[in-house]
C-alpha cells in the first residue's frame, strides 16, 4: 500500500462520468453523478492524499455547440474556445459544491481527520504550438451529426472540416494539438501549497497560442484531457497520476476470448502493448500515452487507472491497474 502522507495526486475524471446514460443528461443528473464521484475523492483525501482534480468536458461542449446551432437564427454562436471555458466553470462549480458538501457532512459527523478543505476552480488555458501537425490534419469530431448536404454546406460557408463518422452521419472535426504548457500553473501551484482543493485544466484547458507580439489567442481546437492531466501532474511534481475511467482495470485483448485484466504494467510493457494495438485511439490509447508521458517525466512516481467506485480499494492495492517505471513492488 502506498504511503499517502503528504503526497500529491492529480486525479483525472472523464467528462462522460457525469453522464450515467442517455436518459440522465440534464444538469441535475450531472450534478448527482458529480456527488457520487466526489464521495470517492473525499475518501481519497481522508486517506491522506492531497488532491488536484481535473476533468473531461466532451459531452458538455457538445451540448453547448448544439444549443448554439439551434439558436443561430437569433443569437451569436459560441466559439469553441469559449465553450471550453464555459464548461470549466460549470463543471468546476458542480465539483466545488459537491466536494464542499461532502467534506462538510464528514466534518459535522466528526469523521473528518483533517482541517476543512476549500475547493476552488481555476479556469485554465493550455498553450499549444501553432505549428502542431494537428492543425493541418484535424481529427477530433465535435458537435452534432449532420447529413452530407448540410455538412458540405457548412464546410463551404464556414470553412469547417467535416468527415463521415462511422456510418452515423457527418460531423465537424477540429484539431487536437498536444499540450505544451499550462498558463495558470503558478496560480495552481500557489493554491495547492496553500492547501486548497484545486479543480483545474478541465477538458484539457482552453487551447491558446502565443502571437508574435506575445498575446494569447484562443484557437478552435480540443486538447485531450488525459494528456493535459499528465502535463499538469508532471508540472506539479505529483506523486500519483490517477485516471478515473469506465473500467476497473486495463485489459489487453479487450472484449476477445483471450481478454486479460492487468494489475500492473511497467513503462516498457505499456509501450509494447500500445504498439501491438491493444489500446485503441478512441478509448484506452490516449490514457496510456498520458500515463507514459507522466512517468517519463516523473520516473519515481506512479500512475493508476480504475473506475470511481474502486478508487479507495485501488489505492489500497486491491484492484485497478498500476503503471510504474520499474517492476512491481509493494503498492
Amino acid at each position: 500500500m502506498l504511503d499517502a502522507n503528504n503526497k500529491l495526486a492529480v486525479v483525472a475524471v472523464g467528462g462522460n462520468s457525469l453522464i450515467v446514460d442517455e436518459k440522465h443528461r440534464t444538469i441535475p443528473d450531472q450534478y448527482n453523478a458529480a456527488v457520487e464521484t466526489c464521495r470517492h475523492i473525499a475518501d481519497m483525501i481522508e486517506m491522506g492524499w492531497q488532491v488536484v482534480l481535473t476533468h473531461g468536458n466532451g459531452p458538455q461542449v457538445g451540448f453547448i455547440l448544439r444549443r448554439s446551432e439551434l439558436a443561430r437564427h437569433e443569437l451569436h454562436e459560441v466559439p469553441l474556445d469559449v465553450c471550453g471555458a464555459d464548461t470549466q466553470g460549470a463543471i468546476g462549480y458542480m465539483f466545488q459544491k459537491a466536494l464542499r458538501n461532502e467534506i462538510g457532512r464528514r466534518v459535522r459527523a466528526g469523521c473528518w481527520p483533517h482541517p476543512p478543505l476549500e475547493p476552488v476552480t481555476v479556469v485554465t488555458q493550455t498553450l499549444v504550438d501553432p505549428a502542431d501537425p494537428a492543425f493541418i490534419h484535424p481529427s477530433k469530431p465535435i458537435g452534432s451529426f449532420m447529413d452530407e448536404a448540410t455538412a458540405q454546406h457548412r464546410a463551404e460557408q464556414e470553412g469547417w472540416r467535416v468527415v463521415e463518422d462511422a456510418g452515423r452521419g457527418w460531423r465537424r472535426v477540429v484539431p487536437s494539438p498536444k499540450p505544451m504548457a499550462i498558463v495558470e500553473l503558478e496560480a495552481v501551484q500557489t493554491l495547492v501549497r496553500a492547501g486548497f482543493l484545486v479543480i483545474c485544466s478541465g477538458g484539457g484547458g482552453v487551447p491558446v497560442v502565443c502571437s508574435p507580439a506575445g498575446d494569447l489567442i484562443g484557437v478552435e481546437a480540443v486538447i485531450d484531457k488525459d494528456l493535459a492531466g499528465a502535463l499538469l501532474a508532471a508540472s506539479l511534481q505529483a506523486d500519483l497520476f490517477l485516471i478515473s475511467t469506465a473500467v476497473e482495470k486495463v485489459a489487453i485483448h479487450f472484449r476477445k476470448p483471450e481478454q486479460q485484466w492487468l494489475d500492473h504494467m511497467t513503462i516498457q510493457e505499456a509501450e509494447r502493448y500500445l504498439q501491438e494495438g491493444h489500446f485503441h485511439a478512441g478509448s484506452m490509447g490516449p490514457k496510456i500515452e498520458a500515463v507514459l508521458n507522466f512517468l517519463r517525466a516523473r520516473p519515481a512516481a506512479r500512475a493508476l487507472i480504475t473506475n470511481p467506485p474502486n478508487i479507495t480499494r485501488a489505492l489500497r492495492g486491491e484492484t485497478g491497474t498500476w503503471i510504474t517505471a520499474q517492476e512491481k513492488g509493494a503498492v
